[in-house]
């Protein structure tokens, strides 16, 4: 059973599995605005004093309360769709070991959002069967490494969001597929979707040689959707492919771990 970390405190669920809290702000103040609020402050201290002096308590000091310092929301990177030279379309399956065997890949996986409340995250089912192979061969933000060190999961500030780094020489030779799936955070309680994401890709590099082996671009957002799998890496007669997925699921990733057999806490 897997424990799925969150970046919130509170009990962890199957239907919450992915509530990262948000701190809520309100919008910036402007000069004027702040001496509305502490006109109305002053005034309000003025009418305790005559309230009490009419009540024969006598004058108190009137309190005027400084307005709390708001924060800025974050910024929200929009990032340049790198150049994607060997592009397929939805569904179509292709070899990724044209010229000799592969060592090492990187999936890196881009996207940008149209509602800044769009949290997105990459994970990585390693599976056998449809299945994982057991708990720890789901790859996440909580969970970077496989148990066999041959896939790892990481930010990326550059070209890309994140990259899914496997090592073929490591791989354990059970793992027949690995899947790339983006999830929303918090999608069902906010009620985000994937109508709110746009120029979401992945592309296969040699890690070795960074040529861009194959590339995958979707054109197809939906409103009922939460989590996509967007592509995967699968094993075919002894040699690796690509399979372009773009399909998606009304499910978080919790709902996804139970697709694939995590059993999460």
């Amino acid at each position: 059973m897997v424990d799925i970390p969150m970046r919130s405190s509170g009990a962890i669920d199957k239907q919450s599995v992915l509530s990262l809290n948000r701190i809520k702000v309100q919008g910036a103040k402007d000069r004027q605005s702040i001496q509305d609020i502490n006109k109305n402050s002053y005034q309000e201290g003025v009418q305790n004093q005559q309230s009490a002096a009419s009540r024969g308590m006598g004058a108190q000091p009137a309190s005027v309360s400084s307005p709390a310092p708001v924060q800025a929301a974050p910024a929200i990177r929009q990032m340049t769709v790198p150049q994607l030279n060997n592009i397929v379309r939805k569904g179509q399956k292709v070899p990724l070991e044209n010229t000799g065997k592969l060592s090492r890949i990187n999936a890196c996986l881009g996207w940008n959002i149209k509602n800044p409340a769009c949290d997105v995250d990459v994970s990585a089912f390693l599976l056998s069967a449809n299945k994982v192979i057991s708990d720890d061969w789901f790859v996440f933000y909580g969970h970077p490494n496989s148990p066999d060190s041959s896939t790892a999961i990481s930010s990326d500030n550059g070209t890309d969001r994140q990259i899914v780094s496997i090592d073929f020489t490591k791989l354990d030779e059970r793992v027949e597929k690995i899947v790339f799936v983006l999830t929303i955070n918090e999608a069902l309680e906010k009620r985000l979707n994937f109508s709110m994401i746009q120029d979401a890709y992945v592309r296969i590099l040699d890690a070795d040689t960074r040529s861009e082996l194959v590339s995958f671009m979707m054109d197809e957002y939906y409103d009922n959707v939460t989590s996509m799998m967007i592509g995967e890496v699968y094993k075919y007669n002894g040699a690796w492919k690509f399979n372009a997925i773009g399909n998606g699921v009304a499910r978080d990733l919790a709902g996804l771990c139970e697709l694939y057999g995590v059993q999460v806490d």
